[in-house]
């Protein structure tokens, strides 16, 4: 059975409130720090963890931390990317639904680290529910004196905000949310300057998201060198997964980062196989902004290697035959689905998600829709592939922020490993429209769109 860190809690009953949390431990760990830890001893033991940013990148967080301008008199920001919107991705809906206090503690221990004394939770629009629970958990935090002036007399104030977002992906990205948080459009920013010196109001600022948040909970309880002795080499610790698609058992996992893709998926403990007794095709194995993977790359590394459940392993060999751990988002393709679609159902997605602050970003995603919208209905020529190529290669790396890449990769990945598929729509257009006539109700309105 594996180690359980963040969901450790999640089965007891009434764990979502102060008194249950409480009683379990809770708020443990800011008793610690406040009473026997200065701030940069807090950054210390997180960067030896070798905690690394669990919103996609990847970025180690001790590090990002310590980056943080201290501008005498200028005050500094804690900002939680809680605006998890990528396709496949639910782990952090999860832990704020189930066990809200666990990231509550998890922002006051941070705050202090960060010098913050205003922290604020960036929440997704549509979690309406979800800016209930944690307002009510802010609330209780603040009745028990977690939050507010001078906690536990440690000289220390806190005050934590949730401002729930207006639905928009591009705010997911650190500096389109510090944008949206300031109460203008969602644009992301040019960097430099980087939020750590002048970020949300134009001050040092740190935006983590909320899996990286609540991890630094356990991570202070247990001490930074024991959390490292978890994964291998610099997957430290472990992680939620977000798994769905036609496996029989989807859900949110929590993983030690030393398990093969083959046993997370086909272990009873975890995935249960695929579902209705079928082979598995692919996935995408870190959200829906990460390059997918064919089975025989997905078990394997192109060295033949067994492939692993970490950062370094999902990424071996680069785009050509890797992929990326991503946001966690573990998506399953069995042998019946089509690649096509599924590139084109994204493709659709990242272009209405586009700010259009890019012309690269703005234009090419719509092109990318058109021509895969053409492929899949049966209308497309043999040539739409190498214009599709050559699309998403003018996207990638030409844009301000990341949804660029997020929109070219699925795209390159899906032609890289399945260009069969792409090829098969073009010389069968009536096969390929007789399999899409269930969708006819709705073809007209993608038609209108693009």
């Amino acid at each position: 059975m594996a180690r359980k860190l963040l969901l450790d809690k999640i089965g007891i009953e009434g764990i979502r409130y102060y008194d249950v949390y409480r009683k379990n431990g809770g708020y443990a760990s800011v008793e610690k720090v406040l009473k026997t830890m200065s701030p940069d001893d807090v950054t210390k033991e997180v960067k030896k963890s070798g905690l690394r940013g669990r919103g996609g990148a990847g970025f180690p967080t001790g590090l990002k931390w310590s980056f943080l301008a201290k501008p005498a008199g200028v005050p500094r920001y804690l900002v939680c990317n809680a605006d998890e919107s990528e396709p496949g991705t639910f782990k952090d809906r999860f832990l704020m639904e189930f066990i809200p206090h666990l990231l509550i503690e998890g922002l006051i221990v941070s705050s202090y680290a960060t010098g913050s004394n205003r922290t604020y939770i960036y929440i997704r629009g549509e979690f309406g529910w979800i800016v209930e629970i944690l307002e009510q958990a802010i609330a209780e935090a603040n009745n028990n004196g977690w939050l507010g002036k001078n906690i536990l007399g440690s000289g220390f104030d806190c005050e934590i905000f949730v401002h729930p977002g207006a639905g928009a992906y591009i705010c997911g990205e650190e500096t389109a949310l510090l944008e949206s948080l300031e109460g203008k459009r969602g644009n992301p920013r040019i960097k430099p300057p980087f939020p750590a010196v002048k970020g949300l109001y134009g001050c040092p600022t740190v935006v983590n998201n909320v899996e990286t948040l609540a991890t630094v909970v356990p991570i202070i309880s247990m001490g930074g060198d024991e959390y490292a002795k978890i994964g291998i080499g610099k997957s430290a610790g472990t992680k939620l997964i977000s798994a769905c698609g036609n496996i029989n058992k989807p859900g949110v996992y929590e993983i030690e980062m030393n398990i093969s893709v083959e046993e997370f998926l086909y272990s009873d403990e975890y995935c249960g196989g695929i579902a209705n007794g079928k082979r598995l095709k692919a996935c995408v194995p870190g959200g829906s902004s990460v390059p997918i993977l064919p089975a025989n790359l997905l078990l394997k590394t192109a060295k033949g290697e067994t492939r692993m459940m970490t950062y370094e392993s999902l990424s071996d060999g680069g785009f050509q035959t890797g992929s990326m751990l991503g946001s966690g988002g573990f998506i399953v393709y069995d042998e019946d689905q089509c690649i096509v679609r599924n590139t084109y159902s994204f493709a659709r997605f990242y272009r209405h998600e586009s700010c259009g602050q890019c012309s690269p970003c703005r234009e090419g995603t719509l092109w990318l829709t058109k021509i895969l919208y053409d492929i899949e209905y049966g209308k497309g020529k043999m040539k739409d592939i190498d214009l599709l190529w050559h699309v998403q290669g003018n996207i990638e790396g030409n844009t301000i922020c990341p949804l660029g890449d997020a929109a070219a990769w699925p795209v390159a990945a899906a032609i890289r490993h399945f260009r069969d598929e792409f090829e098969w729509h073009i010389t069968n257009p009536e096969e390929a429209q007789r399999r899409n006539y269930g969708l006819a109700h709705y073809a007209d309105t993608l038609q209108a769109e693009v």
